[in-house]
């Protein structure tokens, strides 16, 4: 079999279709993220705090002896706090959309099936015998 061959029984099959599908809206979905954490959470979040804006938040790093004149570095916390925030509610999000397919899970699981399977064609012979047997006494 060919490489090619091989790539291709592989990328067609449903499950890397599936995960590609997935990266795909995962990636969509974390800009909504983005954006509800940006124009959402954050501006209410800074205006309780006395107007402070989130993504303004940094440090500035002392000048480089060795390197006078150049540009002031700055460690922007801000951006991370904001960036923590999208994880939280990404996770609460994923938590809560497992959470509701697991209840399904379960209710499905819980509930009795009102057709019983047909007997398999060796549970029916057997039927049959034990049937034959009963008569013959």
């Amino acid at each position: 079999m060919s490489v090619f061959s091989e790539f291709r029984e592989f990328i067609s099959r449903g499950n890397v279709i599936d995960l590609a599908v997935g990266v795909v809206i995962g990636a969509a979905f974390g800009k909504i993220v983005t954006s509800l954490v940006d124009q959402v959470v954050m501006p209410p979040i800074g205006w309780l705090i006395g107007g402070v804006d989130f993504t303004a938040l940094k440090v500035a790093l002392p000048e480089n002896p060795a390197n006078p004149g150049a540009d002031t570095v700055f460690i922007e916390y801000g951006a991370f706090l904001n960036t923590i925030i999208q994880f939280v509610i990404v996770s609460f999000v994923i938590f809560m959309v497992v959470k509701g397919i697991n209840k399904l899970r379960r209710q499905q699981a819980a509930e009795p099936d009102a057709t019983p399977e047909a007997p398999t064609p060796t549970e029916a012979l057997l039927v049959e015998i034990r049937d034959e047997l009963r008569a013959r006494k």
